[in-house]
């Protein structure tokens, strides 16, 4: 359908290769497929989350195969249905599997609208809209921390904004690192708690500092980093000739939801001379919220933010920002995004631009394509402001509360974590609904309940209740 026309053996070249007519058509139709089997059944709580088949079943429905003809369009729409029909519906109301669910249209709209304009952020003059609007949100979310003033940038992922944290912070403490590399410093200390996300690691991997110079300081039973450890274990760096520079604390962990004691942290990396980042992937959103914002009480005392509004938000994947303050009582670098990263490419970052160079913020990147991830957010909170952001995270709150207390009725659950993956194999098969498990610390393993999408109702908690106990009635 979409094949290069040749005449004589050679492409013809005075004419498009491509059938538009043809191409909008299929995009209309496909675009119903989208909305009847992902938007419409994927939110109805009555079908499947997902329709299970195992890999070779999957893969003999797929036809994955790629030939060298094109298909006809109503081969394609197929494939667009069966893409549809075996995916797991992460918009339906008993997805808990993940800490991203459900689906907000305004948001949605967003993503659609980004995929169809399909520009790269990197300079004013292909993404004016989107530069503009990109300092904008990260202004307003700078402004929820608690910073008037400040520096950021939407990355790929909270695990990336970890790592241009961890990035930036060295640079902060040994700057000849970016032209002379790790030769020019001293062997370098991370401190993270033993509850922290993972990509602590891959950062210290990747940045070439070693995982074994990350100091895993201790948490207490509800997952919340320990100060008084993490001051032990400065002195053990210190005693092998290590430089603490830098400190992990973490707003939201991924199991038990723990908010570290921020202050208390901050206080200890100061008198050390560390740059402490807070990894709030997870737990940020609470700065929208009166009544959660406690949670995250001296963030504003951190050097650095990752914030993930495709968690808590509901902005859709994937939605991820690095932030700092511009002055510092340490530094005099309020740029050190730019600095950090900046390979100054002249055939895209010239100085002799007739517009203000200073729009062109794609140097800040370790990228040089990057995607546009603020315009769903920008059009969610739009939609629904300030205080409808802050009703989805107290009503995510109000609900998981509403579980535990009823979870507490029903002494059946003492049981659960020693037969969750026989539970989530039926539960998979069966597709009434999906939920995650695993080990933590010695402890066998147990289901880790994600309450985040405002479509859930307390129906839903007492759903996930009774299903639990139906799957594991004969265990």
């Amino acid at each position: 359908m979409y094949l290069t026309e040749y005449i004589n053996g050679h492409v013809h070249l005075e004419e498009s290769d491509m059938c538009e007519s043809d191409g909008k058509l299929f995009l209309t139709e496909a675009f119903s497929v989208i909305m009847e089997e992902i938007l419409h059944k994927g939110t109805d709580s009555k079908e499947k989350v997902c329709e299970w088949k195992d890999p070779d079943q999957l893969r003999a429905l797929l036809d994955l195969d790629l030939r060298e003809h094109g298909e006809s369009h109503e081969q394609l729409l197929q494939r667009v249905q069966d893409v549809a029909r075996y995916s797991v519906k992460t918009c339906h109301p008993r997805f808990f599997n993940q800490l991203f669910a459900g689906v907000d249209y305004h948001a949605l709209t967003g993503r659609l609208l980004t995929e169809t304009l399909n520009t790269s952020q990197y300079t004013y003059e292909v993404a004016p809209v989107f530069v503009l609007m990109e300092e904008e949100v990260l202004r307003k979310l700078r402004s929820l921390v608690g910073w008037s003033e400040g520096d950021g940038i939407f990355c790929p992922g909270g695990s990336m904004s970890n790592m241009y944290a961890m990035n930036i912070a060295r640079y902060w403490a040994f700057p000849q690192v970016k032209t002379q590399g790790l030769w020019a410093t001293p062997r370098m200390a991370i401190f993270t708690s033993q509850q922290s996300h993972y990509s602590m690691k891959k950062a210290a991997a990747f940045l070439g500092i070693g995982t074994d110079n990350i100091f895993i300081v201790q948490a207490d039973e509800s997952g919340s980093m320990i100060p008084e450890d993490l001051e032990a274990k400065i002195m053990q760096a210190k005693s092998k000739d290590a430089v603490p520079f830098f400190v992990n604390a973490t707003a939201g962990t991924t199991v038990q939801g723990a908010f570290d004691p921020l202050n208390h942290i901050a206080d200890i990396s100061e008198r050390n001379g560390m740059w402490m980042h807070t990894d709030a992937a997870w737990g940020g959103s609470v700065l929208f919220s009166k009544k959660h914002k406690h949670l995250v009480s001296g963030i504003e005392r951190a050097n650095s933010v990752t914030w993930n509004p495709h968690k808590m938000l509901l902005t859709g994947l994937q939605c991820s920002v690095i932030f700092n303050p511009s002055i510092f009582s340490f530094t005099s670098n309020p740029n050190l995004l730019m600095h950090c990263h900046s390979a100054n490419a002249t055939y895209l970052f010239q100085q002799d631009k007739f517009y203000d160079t200073s729009l062109d913020t794609g140097d800040k990147s370790i990228q040089c394509g990057r995607k546009v991830d603020c315009l769903k957010l920008w059009l969610m909170w739009k939609a629904i402001g300030t205080h409808g952001l802050s009703e989805r995270v107290d009503k995510a709150f109000a609900l998981a509360r509403y579980l535990v207390e009823e979870m507490e009725k029903r002494e059946n659950f003492k049981l659960v974590c020693k037969v969750a993956p026989v539970i989530k194999e039926r539960m998979m098969k069966r597709g009434t609904m999906m939920v995650g498990y695993q080990p933590m610390d010695g402890h066998v393993n147990f289901f880790r309940m994600v309450v985040v999408s405002p479509q859930l109702t307390t129906k839903d908690m007492d759903f996930f209740l009774d299903e639990i106990e139906k799957l594991g009635k004969d265990l």
